[in-house]
């Protein structure tokens, strides 16, 4: 007698990744054998860890691209995990559940706030972190990833280090130190970079979690000023959390994931 064929999975979840947030919810559903989890990258790192169940990288081709890839994989679930910088992807899945039907959540873990001791100042965008930056110091530890460097590339007095998976393309800063290195860093490695490389100055994005943070903990004990830019705008009325247990509650139907924004 022949077996009975293994039922087909209750849930196709699609995480829109790219943080360790997205990692650990891909981990928790891979392991779940009522949930099938694919998870999209944006594949601006030549080599991602990737994380287990299916995965795709790229882009959808824009809004109508994702919807179609949504309502054509039978997804019956999608979770914004992306970065917080990466707005667009945020507004485009927004969309997508208005075209489709298809839920959406929005994991965003909280952004940082300045302890007792911190010297911060807050920015908009960066090139105004380009403007502020020659009077808080000129020797910058920049943090804000290699695809805003073109910003800096102007400053020709400031010499810059810069820590990346890969190596960044021009335009860049002329006065630059690469590192190329993966994270998480832990905070003593963080004291002996900005010692050995005499940094005076953190330019950074309010990137929240804990993975970065250790360099903030770095400069408060050096003494240094830090710039932070703050977050981009983020879609209205999409459900969203900043815990990974929330949305595994809401996607096994065990309660809501969060309130929508106002």
């Amino acid at each position: 007698m022949s077996a009975e064929p293994a039922p087909l999975p209750a849930r196709h979840v699609l995480v829109l990744g790219g943080t360790t947030e997205a990692r650990r919810l891909a981990e928790a559903l891979a392991a779940d054998p009522s949930c099938q989890v694919t998870t999209s990258l944006a594949g601006r790192v030549a080599a991602p860890v990737l994380p287990p169940g299916g995965t795709r990288i790229g882009g959808f081709g824009g809004i109508a691209g994702l919807a179609a890839w949504i309502v054509a994989h039978d997804v019956t679930h999608v979770v914004d995990a992306t970065h917080p910088f990466a707005e667009r992807m945020s507004f485009h899945a927004a969309e997508a559940e208005a075209l489709t039907g298809v839920p959406l959540v929005a994991l965003r873990r909280p952004g940082w706030t300045p302890e007792p001791g911190d010297d911060w100042t807050f920015v908009d965008s960066l090139d105004e972190a380009a403007a502020r930056l020659p009077a808080l110091g000129s020797r910058a530890f920049l943090t804000t990833g290699r695809m805003g460097l073109h910003a800096f590339a102007h400053l020709t007095d400031t010499w810059f280090l810069v820590r990346s998976v890969d190596p960044p393309q021009a335009p860049v800063p002329p006065r630059l130190e690469v590192l190329l290195a993966r994270g998480p860093f832990g905070l003593d490695d963080e004291r002996e970079l900005i010692a050995r490389h005499r940094v005076d100055v953190l330019v950074t994005k309010d990137s929240g979690g804990s993975a970065t943070a250790p360099k903030l903990t770095a400069a408060r004990e050096a003494g240094i000023p830090v710039l932070v830019v703050r977050r981009p705008a983020v879609p209205e009325g999409v459900r969203e959390t900043g815990s990974v247990e929330a949305v595994l509650d809401w996607l096994l139907g065990r309660g809501p994931a969060g309130g929508a924004r106002p």
